[in-house]
């Protein structure tokens, strides 16, 4: 198959070649489990005393697990020509060695069959039997390399398996840095890649690089992949780890994809800051400049290095505030059960929220929106993306001082609404991607002081316009795609 098909060209790939094979990882577990059944069975004939019957039980195990074998693989190679996992030894590997499992499955099961019926000697048909148990544990461990990371399957594997499987002795992890050396700490290495291998390693790895593009590791950031280089020393409007995180959420180049976390605030906050003050993989966090905001973003990622930047004591810690009583507990409770999964506390001990109708869209309208009223004072995230609300819901808003981010892209809110929302001062994020908002209106969002963000794709706004608010707005960043 893969000689006949070439390498893989996943943007000519159709949808529906691309959903048959997602049904991969689902499929590789049927033969997986029904050759370690066979093999069981096989063991029994060998050690046990009622050999003829135990032949007999093993021939659907047989045939399934080959025809189950063959089904996982046509589906793993759909997999791999529609999606883009880079060049990887490790990715080729466990094609061909699903390919070669397959086929040696197919050829024990007829041996299997010919032997039982010729009663013949089994010592054939159990070479190719345990011969394919084998190829489909290196093909399984590959796997799980791919999808993991490398050594995932050996990583606590005890020292006599290790000896045996040739793999170096375990070390013992050496002790966290303390308090004490936070000054010191690098910004790569301790706070910049930390944030990477949480959202974006698990895709871009050694087995396993879309884009044909690597992140673990800062030689690997530079050298970049299909669109070039990861980041641009300096100008991180320009770098595509950060432009590709910043797209709308319902956007094909959004990352990370769907079904993955987005990366936190004051994570891509800091990813900025790296990257404008020139990415060196070796500064320290005490060598580089850090404004209030980033010493607030780095504190809640690695406390220590911040209090090192500071190089001040801390301050008495502040009195934590109240968190939620049973009344607003029960509230939200009741509401999410309407809303399913929409509204939640932003975190632990607080009574701020975050509501979202990202699953509900075109069945969320004005008189959902009404449903949330008691609740705008606590507000501080609202995304009403691609839902049905108008400029009646965002002018209830006024009771929502605390709101930061709302994102209203794929609506029909029109310049009305952007008179709602000059009064809340606290936004510093606005998503009106797709709206009927025009110059005039966001002209008005120049009395936001605190704006940091505004999203403006396919809107009837024009560069000049956008030039002229920029003027009043130096350190809000707007983005309006490349007609702008």
């Amino acid at each position: 198959m893969p000689l006949l098909a070439g390498p893989p060209a996943p943007e000519k790939m159709p949808d529906f070649v691309r959903f048959l094979g997602r049904f991969h990882p689902v499929l590789l577990h049927l033969p997986i489990g029904v050759f370690a059944l066979i093999l069981i069975q096989e063991l029994g004939l060998i050690f046990g005393k009622n050999s003829s019957q135990l032949r007999q039980t093993s021939m659907f195990p047989m045939f399934f697990g080959a025809a189950s074998g063959i089904i996982a693989v046509l589906a793993g190679f759909l997999l791999y020509q529609g999606e883009d996992y880079g060049e990887s030894a490790v990715i080729s590997r466990h094609l061909w060695g699903g390919i070669i499992f397959a086929c040696v499955a197919v050829l024990t099961f007829i041996v299997k069959s010919w032997t039982i019926s010729r009663a013949g000697n089994p010592a054939f048909y159990r070479t190719l039997l345990f011969g394919s148990v084998g190829v489909m544990g290196f093909a399984s461990h590959d796997g799980a390399t791919i999808t993991h990371g490398e050594g995932y399957l050996t990583q606590y594997a005890p020292p006599p398996v290790r000896k045996v499987l040739g793999l170096e002795e375990k070390k013992p992890e050496k002790p966290k840095k303390s308090e004490a050396t936070a000054e010191v700490q690098v910004v790569y290495t301790d706070i910049v890649a930390p944030i990477l291998e949480r959202r974006c390693v698990e895709c871009h790895k050694e087995g396993k690089s879309k884009g044909k593009l690597r992140m673990d590791t800062f030689e690997m950031l530079v050298k970049g992949g299909k669109e070039g280089p990861a980041f641009e020393a300096g100008n991180s409007a320009k770098s595509n780890i950060i432009i590709r995180p910043e797209l709308p959420e319902d956007d094909e180049e959004h990352m990370p994809p769907e079904g993955k976390k987005d990366i936190e605030d004051h994570e891509l906050a800091v990813l900025k800051w790296w990257i404008d003050s020139g990415a060196d993989p070796k500064k320290t966090v005490a060598e580089i400049e850090m404004p209030a905001p980033i010493k607030e973003a780095i504190a809640k990622l690695l406390p220590a290095a911040a209090a090192g930047a500071a190089k001040a004591e801390a301050p008495a810690p502040e009195k934590k505030p109240a968190g939620p009583d049973a009344v607003l507990q029960a509230s939200v409770i009741a509401l999410s059960k309407e809303f399913p999964g929409a509204i939640s506390f932003e975190a632990q001990g607080t009574t701020d929220l975050t509501f979202t109708a990202v699953s509900l869209r075109g069945n969320f309208d004005d008189g959902g929106f009404k449903k949330l009223e008691k609740f705008l004072p606590l507000l501080v995230s609202l995304d009403l993306s691609a839902t049905k609300v108008t400029d009646q819901s965002v002018a209830m808003l006024g009771t929502a001082p605390k709101l930061r981010m709302i994102r209203l892209a794929e609506t029909q809110i029109t310049d009305a609404a952007l008179d709602s929302l000059i009064k809340l001062t606290a936004l510093e994020s606005i998503n009106l991607y797709g709206t009927k908002v025009t110059d005039a209106g966001i002209s008005k969002l120049s009395a936001l002081p605190n704006l940091k963000r505004l999203y403006l794709w396919q809107t009837a706004v024009t560069p000049e316009a956008i030039k002229a608010l920029k003027e009043k707005l130096p350190s809000c960043e707007i983005i309006a795609g490349t007609g702008a």
